[in-house]
């Protein structure tokens, strides 16, 4: 995959259908170590906060990366071509816990430009990110009472922030 350093302020992302179409994988932990997990994502987002251009990610406490996320500085957001559709539907549905993700798909994780956090030979798209906040979803702040809905077993997303510290993609994120 021919990819470039890109400017994150002026990069072409769709971020609606980025996250609820195309899908990300989230991967945090040490790929120098073979010490890290990665999840496929669907909700999120991107912005600027702090005059930082942001991406925000939530996991939830029960799963493997949570702990990866908690233990890490840093992480790594990942959007792929369509071919690896079949590979991000399987890391939604499968536990680092459980399964050798990186057996048991196409993916390839490398080491990153800035952070710990892998990156994937096979990305269109890679955002390394470096955690500046962190905060819980509160379901007393849920105004909208539909969104409870979503946890049954009352198992509230972690809310991260990471900070853009560098970005890379193909043409068609330039």
């Amino acid at each position: 995959m021919k990819r470039k350093e890109l400017n994150i302020i002026k990069t072409k992302l769709e971020p609606f259908s980025i996250l609820a179409e195309q899908w990300m994988i989230l991967s945090a932990g040490d790929f120098t170590n073979r010490n890290f997990n990665f999840m496929t994502i669907a909700w999120g987002s991107f912005g600027t906060m702090w005059f930082k251009p942001f991406v925000m990610v939530v996991v939830r406490p029960p799963r493997h990366t949570f702990s990866f996320m908690e233990n890490s500085d840093s992480f790594t957001v990942s959007a792929f071509p369509d071919e690896f559709r079949d590979d991000l539907t399987f890391c939604g549905k499968n536990s680092g816990r459980d399964t050798d993700k990186v057996k048991s798909t196409k993916l390839t994780p490398e080491a990153s430009k800035k952070i710990s956090a892998p990156s994937f030979k096979e990305a269109e798209l890679i955002l390394e990110c470096k955690k500046i906040y962190f905060d819980d979803f509160r379901p007393e702040n849920f105004i909208d009472s539909g969104i409870e809905q979503y946890y049954p077993a009352k198992d509230y997303h972690r809310i991260y922030f990471g900070e853009v510290l560098y970005a890379e993609g193909t043409e068609k994120y330039s």
